[in-house]
């Protein structure tokens, strides 16, 4: 089986006083019996190089360098201590327009980097009332995974855009329903797509994480919010390694 992951994406949130936060994680998980992987902004990559945590980027441009003031390149990230990278976040895609095109664009320069990418994908609620969520997860899949992918440069997240912060979370049966369809579709596309780690996302937290990760393909998760403090990741990742 895949081994699990437990993964932290803190968006455009922390400082260094923050990192406080990672050395109580580590006195509470050090030997954790799961991957372990935070996505702090890239400010603080560098200065988390001293934790036994994975350490990934938020986003990459599609080239290794070059005229683009702002960006960051899958090589840049790398350099700086990072080993994960997510790309097509349901954030970037809305906030920045980003294609299923341009994910997969991205995801090749994080593999020409030796990133492990976390391809996200999702529907928004609109998608999900009109009955289409794996007609969407299907196109997001075919166009945001490149050929080049396998289960040790690629981790998938399912992150249905309705339930990001929202405190709304699918049933388990409709969890079950969209990752056993994403299963299917890695294991049919890949010779080792029944390995890829499919992770879940959206309003995780400690109180609801053993549910879903009692749901078959659920392989861990992408926490946002509840990844900034210590107090509020620790009992998921204790929830997964449990699981």
């Amino acid at each position: 089986m895949p081994r699990k992951l437990a993964a932290g994406n803190w968006k455009m949130n922390g400082l260094r006083a923050n990192l406080a936060e990672l050395e109580t994680l580590e006195a509470r998980h050090g030997d954790a019996g799961v991957d372990i992987l935070i996505c702090p902004p890239a400010t603080l990559i560098s200065a988390c190089e001293d934790t036994p945590f994975d350490i990934g980027g938020q986003d990459c441009h599609v080239s290794e360098s070059g005229a683009h003031t702002g960006d960051i390149s899958a090589e840049m990230l790398a350099d700086a201590g990072a080993s994960y990278v997510l790309t097509g976040h349901s954030e970037r895609r809305a906030d920045h327009g980003e294609t299923d095109a341009m994910v997969a664009t991205k995801t090749q320069a994080a593999y020409d980097a030796g990133l492990i990418a976390v391809i996200c994908i999702g529907e928004t609620l609109a998608e999900r009332e009109g009955g289409t969520t794996l007609t969407v997860i299907d196109t997001q899949l075919n166009g945001s995974i490149p050929e080049a992918a396998n289960a040790e440069n690629t981790v998938i997240a399912y992150e249905p855009v309705w339930a990001i912060g929202t405190g709304k979370v699918p049933t388990l049966e409709q969890i079950g329903e969209v990752h056993a369809h994403i299963r299917d579709r890695l294991t049919n596309r890949f010779s080792d797509g029944s390995e890829m780690r499919i992770l879940y996302g959206g309003s995780v937290k400690g109180s609801n994480a053993a549910e879903i990760f009692s749901v078959a393909h659920v392989d861990g998760a992408l926490v946002g919010g509840a990844s900034l403090k210590a107090d509020d990741f620790s009992p998921i990742i204790t929830a997964l390694e449990n699981s």
